[in-house]
């Protein structure tokens, strides 16, 4: 019996909690109690390996459900593990098995030892595909596939703008939108990101934060995959009528107005159907998944302050595993 199961079983693990509203500083490497034994449709997942969203430290949800306070907080809702105890209604469900998925953003997250987690919010994880790269595909799939499918309802011939075309969301979002016979165009901030960008599936690569010659109204939608801000000419690129989608706050009303087109914010939610579509995804290998990093939960906090931070693109993935690798060695 390793450290991690027998820490367990005295009710026990390590996890990365914040004990008060603030960003990586207030992350702290500790002892914290397993979550309660699963009820209802709930599953407890020892976890293999956890994705970090840097801006999930600025979330409501992360620190308040329902008006109350939930600190000590524990972040991080892209996951990858195993299987460990089932509540009664949890259907398809066994301890043993490999699984995936999002853990719902008001709940405990994954940097943890342990995470209860509603069963439709995971899917079976392919025995070949490694935890690393499951819990890094979620989160920027799941967007990516939701927004694509739902709000912009685009068909293969129109065209699509997508504002930072080489990160987490966008790089999935170039991807499938290609293979849908989507016409992608994408903007970066570097040169170096070009060839990346082609790769995945754009056909055009704009270099600029604000790039000029975009006639006005020549996309059917656009998707703002950076952040807050949206500037205007993510607006106007589009023609009236058309779709322009948010991810991080809610669009600009008057833009939207002065320009003639639907704006909506789109937030994405864990699917069952979706994930298993995912994951057959990586299990035919025909989606290519970043990896930036890869830090022990131990430095989680670095982690999230971005200590090192590679040049490379793509997500930054806790190995929880590697604690329980340490403690049988």
């Amino acid at each position: 019996m390793n450290t991690a199961e027998s820490t367990a079983q005295a009710g026990r693990m390590k996890a990365l909690r914040a004990h008060a509203r603030g960003g990586a500083e207030q992350l702290v490497y500790e002892d914290a109690p397993v979550p309660e034994d699963p009820s209802g449709s709930d599953v407890r997942v020892r976890v293999k390996a956890a994705a970090i969203t840097l801006d999930e430290l600025t979330w409501e949800e992360t620190w308040v459900a329902d008006g109350v306070d939930r600190t000590p907080t524990i972040p991080s809702h892209e996951f990858s593990g195993v299987v460990v105890a089932v509540g009664p209604d949890a259907e398809g469900m066994a301890a043993g098995d490999e699984v995936f998925g999002l853990v719902p953003f008001d709940r405990n997250g994954a940097a943890a030892e342990y995470v209860l987690v509603p069963s439709d919010s995971l899917a079976a994880k392919p025995a070949g595909v490694p935890d690393v790269v499951a819990a890094a595909a979620v989160l920027p799939a799941l967007t990516a596939m939701g927004a694509l499918e739902e709000p912009l309802g685009l068909v293969a011939g129109q065209r699509l703008l997508v504002r930072g075309g080489t990160g987490a969301v966008a790089s999935f979002l170039s991807q499938f939108a290609h293979r849908m016979g989507i016409s992608v165009t994408v903007t970066v901030r570097s040169s170096t990101a070009v060839e990346r960008a082609k790769r995945l599936g754009a056909e055009e690569v704009l270099v600029a934060d604000e790039p000029a010659g975009i006639a006005p109204g020549s996309f059917d939608a656009s998707i703002d995959a950076v952040g807050a801000g949206t500037p205007d000419w993510l607006y106007r690129a589009v023609r009236p009528g058309g779709r322009v989608i948010t991810l991080q706050e809610a669009p600009d009303a008057d833009l939207a107005q002065k320009f003639g087109v639907d704006a909506d914010f789109f937030l994405v939610e864990a699917r069952p159907d979706a994930l298993t579509r995912l994951g057959a995804e990586l299990a035919a290998g025909d989606i290519e998944v970043a990896v930036a990093q890869v830090y022990p939960l131990a430095e989680g906090r670095a982690a999230y302050a971005g200590t090192g931070r590679s040049e490379k693109p793509g997500k930054t993935v806790l190995d929880v595993a590697a604690r329980e690798s340490s403690d049988t060695a």
